[in-house]
């Protein structure tokens, strides 16, 4: 069995679906259907009888709902810093804890709404990350839209 311990989780272990590989830098795990993976992860620990540790919520939170601190934090309505306290310290609230796992049952299992709103506080996240960059052209500024550093190849002409 191999112990997977992708962000910090303790607790998971895999009997199959991956290979050990040698590489040039030492053994490599290469994982068959990581998101599949993911997604049986978050399940499992929504299901989870016992409390959340913070690790595990993190793990819900980034990798199966893709939130950021700051934007559960806007969903539970709550803080970014209040998010993270939980996640460092492992002292998650009960009703966070239920309200995660709640969020991510309801995604998984494809409740419209509750995908919507996450999907657009995901996209409120996207776009504070983006700068606006303008450019002279001939027929005045030009504009589009880059990402950390990379062009997001959205180009708007100002009038």
């Amino acid at each position: 069995m191999y112990h997977y311990t992708d962000g910090g989780l303790e607790n998971v272990w895999l009997f199959n679906g991956y290979e050990i590989r040698k590489t040039p830098y030492g053994e490599g795990v290469s994982i068959e259907d990581l998101d599949g993976l993911c997604i049986a992860i978050c399940l499992a620990l929504s299901k989870k009888p016992s409390p959340l540790t913070g690790t595990e919520f993190r793990y819900i939170r980034s990798a199966g709902l893709m939130q950021s601190q700051a934007g559960l934090a806007k969903i539970l309505g709550n803080n970014e810093q209040a998010v993270a306290r939980w996640e460092k310290t492992g002292k998650v609230p009960r009703w966070a804890d239920k309200l995660i796992r709640l969020l991510y049952l309801a995604r998984a299992e494809g409740n419209a709404p509750i995908a919507s709103v996450i999907e657009h506080i995901n996209a409120i996240e996207r776009a504070k990350q983006q700068k606006i960059v303008l450019r002279t052209a001939k027929s005045g500024w030009a504009s589009k839209f880059e990402q950390n550093g990379n062009d997001e190849g959205i180009p708007h002409k100002a009038h």
